[in-house]
């Protein structure tokens, strides 16, 4: 035997809890639905309105922690969408026009 060893696709998610959510996605779940208990027991009320707005703590929560394609997370998605948007980026092309660093063109440096 020649002592290799196959990595398996899904060894990252044996590292999640559930194969779906690290412990801080748990404790930031945890902490909205908390607060939407919370603001619910404290403020009574009939209007729809004001329970929506008790609810969106446990919501907003709740949409970042959901597990969507190609990331872990929407907020994985939202964190390399902003640091991609806010990064300055450079983009390396060279043409067969451009002049390199030191001023010389590709056929000059053969």
């Amino acid at each position: 035997m020649n002592n290799q060893y196959l990595i398996p696709a899904n060894s990252k998610k044996s590292q999640l809890i559930f194969s779906i959510f690290t412990g801080f996605d748990l404790a930031m779940f945890a902490i909205g639905i908390a607060t939407t208990i919370i603001l619910m027991l404290l403020i009574r009320t009939n209007n729809i309105f004001v329970m929506l707005f008790m609810m969106m703590p446990g919501v907003i929560t709740g949409i970042l922690v959901m597990p969507i394609p190609n990331y872990h997370n929407v907020m994985g998605f939202l964190k390399s969408m902003f640091n991609f948007l806010g990064s300055r980026k450079q983009y390396y092309w060279k043409g067969w026009c451009v002049k390199d660093v030191y001023g010389r063109d590709y056929q000059s440096r053969k």
